[in-house]
């Protein structure tokens, strides 16, 4: 473990409270402007939420993949445009840079990363290379004192806010497939580099999404990530094993959320002379959903100890992001109907978290694609 048992428990204590006293009462205020207030970005830096998972010798807190989803646990209690603004830096966004990065290329960005003065995006879906990643076009040719990259990504999480870009390109065309790709550290305001408007989403206001587009943009040599050719989506999918479980335990928090509001509205709510938490039909749905949660509560604290040990969960994580993320659509649908009319309502919040939840079946590898993961890996293990 990265930190002792006791500041631990002092971590989650205070993002508890900061859930339950700063951002819940501010969920509809941030769904119906589409923005995190400027103040409440100040204070997720403050409490250093910003480097929960990057090394303590680079400014962050170091948390073990157990430490991270146990406060994953705490802020996904709440919209999930808060945590999505520190996702990126502490998952897909550093992750690379973490484990593949060079050493002057970890100094110069993951401190301001920790600290929240840059935000990071990880530049890889393209309109026509989403689940299918290592059919990606963007390019980077080889000039003399660096590369030249274009080409246009889609749906790229906190682009419109990102300083740094995690980018993946092809340097090798001739190397079909993932062999040819290689991952480049690109700066907002490189010139060549602009951003599409902000995407209009189904649901998850407040965390923004764009196209990064590369018209002739010349980065350094020194921007290729670990100074190495055709490694970028190695480096991708190992960045995506820790991403999918710490979807997978915002899934689990999300789920404890409106079962709490389920229940609790259950027990208020009178029909026939009596709460509607009496009736059997309505029990069912609500020991559905604990059973359900609990078991993808017990997948991803397994699977995250597993990784800190150094196990290789490829497999595993696929298993809890599947799991967790169709869970809590299962969850929000019983919830909605427990609610009834009332969970419909726009204003009482079930049926934003209804929205919100099925982004979780498709980003950071579609329920199909774990599907294919998993089973691939079971086979391959066989033999």
């Amino acid at each position: 473990m990265a930190l002792d048992s006791e500041t631990m428990q002092g971590l989650l204590e205070s993002v508890a409270r900061f859930v339950r006293e700063r951002l819940r009462p501010l969920e509809h205020q941030v769904a119906q402007e589409d923005r995190i207030p400027a103040e409440i970005r100040r204070e997720i830096a403050e409490m250093g939420l910003f480097g929960l998972s990057i090394p303590e010798e680079y400014g962050g807190l170091g948390l073990t993949m157990e430490e991270e989803v146990r406060v994953a646990f705490e802020l996904g209690k709440t919209s999930p445009a808060f945590r999505s603004l520190i996702g990126t830096n502490n998952g897909i966004g550093s992750q690379g840079l973490i484990m593949d990065g060079t050493e002057e290329q970890k100094r110069r960005y993951l401190p301001r990363l920790a600290s929240g003065e840059l935000i990071s995006s990880f530049a890889l879906t393209e309109p026509e290379a989403g689940s299918d990643a290592a059919s990606l076009k963007t390019s980077a040719r080889k000039v003399e004192g660096g590369y030249i990259l274009n080409g246009t990504k889609r749906f790229i999480t906190n682009a419109p806010h990102a300083g740094l870009f995690t980018v993946f390109a092809r340097t090798d065309p001739s190397q079909p497939g993932a062999k040819g790709v290689s991952a480049f550290l690109v700066e907002a305001g490189t010139p060549g580099l602009s951003l599409g408007p902000i995407d209009k989403k189904m649901g998850q206001s407040g965390s923004h999404t764009s196209d990064v587009i590369f018209e002739d943009c010349r980065v350094p040599a020194d921007a290729l990530l670990g100074g190495r050719e055709g490694q970028g989506f190695r480096t991708a999918m190992k960045v995506l094993d820790r991403g999918r479980l710490h979807i997978s335990a915002v899934c689990v928090a999300m789920a404890e959320r409106v079962i709490d509001d389920s229940l609790r509205y259950a027990v208020e709510r009178k029909q026939f002379g009596q709460p509607i938490a009496e009736f059997q039909l309505v029990q069912a749905m609500l020991a559905d959903s604990r059973t359900e949660a609990y078991a993808a509560r017990c997948m991803v604290l397994e699977t995250a100890r597993a990784k800190d040990r150094g196990e290789d969960v490829a497999t595993d994580a696929a298993c809890c992001k599947l799991f967790a993320s169709e869970m809590v659509g299962r969850v929000v649908d019983r919830a909605v109907q427990i609610h009834g009319g009332a969970g419909y309502i726009a204003d009482h919040g079930i049926e934003r978290f209804y929205r919100d939840a099925r982004l979780f079946r498709i980003y950071e590898g579609t329920s199909q694609i774990q599907q294919i993961v998993i089973a691939r890996n079971m086979v391959k293990a066989l033999g």
